[in-house]
């Protein structure tokens, strides 16, 4: 299990970090064929427009909510655009007795502290944040993470994307998930 985590953890950093190459030119936005709405019905098309570049066609992979049980213990949504990936936005629940593992000295440049959750971080290519719920139940931690190609914005406005996106993942997870109930 912690192998799989370290592996996700290496796989969003590098997803992220990927400079999708290639010409775009003449391609149209690719924004324009996302649905209204996307990624657990969260994000609208003009909230991933900035991470969504050029392209002829936009796939989206993911179930319809991110409504995490003991039983459904994670979500993942992905948009590529003419294959490639562009944007992930992934949840686990897990109980109490667990622990996710960051390693935030992987990420270069160095992360900024994300005051969302217990624990929250935001980087170039994404942020991540832990949250301790209160279900109807039982208690359970929450890892929020998401992850998305920055090579078509302009430089140094990717944190603030990330950190206003994962307020509305956090948001909406929190709700579905029945944590704080």
């Amino acid at each position: 299990m912690r192998t799989a985590r370290v592996a996700l953890t290496c796989a969003v950093v590098l997803f992220g970090s990927v400079v999708v190459a290639g010409c775009s030119e003449g391609k149209p936005a690719a924004s324009l064929r996302l649905p209204e709405r996307t990624c657990f019905g969260i994000f609208t098309r003009s909230d991933l427009e900035p991470l969504m570049g050029k392209g002829e066609e936009v796939k989206e992979a993911g179930p319809a909510d991110v409504r995490l049980t003991a039983e459904r213990r994670g979500a993942t949504c992905n948009v590529d655009v003419d294959g490639k990936g562009r944007f992930l936005a992934s949840a686990t629940r897990q109980p109490l007795e667990q622990s996710f593992f960051w390693h935030p000295e992987m990420i270069k440049p160095a992360p900024d502290p994300l005051a969302l959750g217990d624990k929250g971080l935001v980087y170039d290519t994404g942020a991540r944040v832990l949250v301790t719920c209160k279900g109807p139940k039982d208690e359970f931690q929450l890892e929020l993470v998401l992850g998305g190609s920055i090579d078509s914005m302009k430089a140094g406005t990717s944190r603030q994307l990330f950190g206003d996106l994962m307020k509305k993942f956090l948001d909406v997870a929190k709700q579905q998930t029945q944590c704080g109930s």
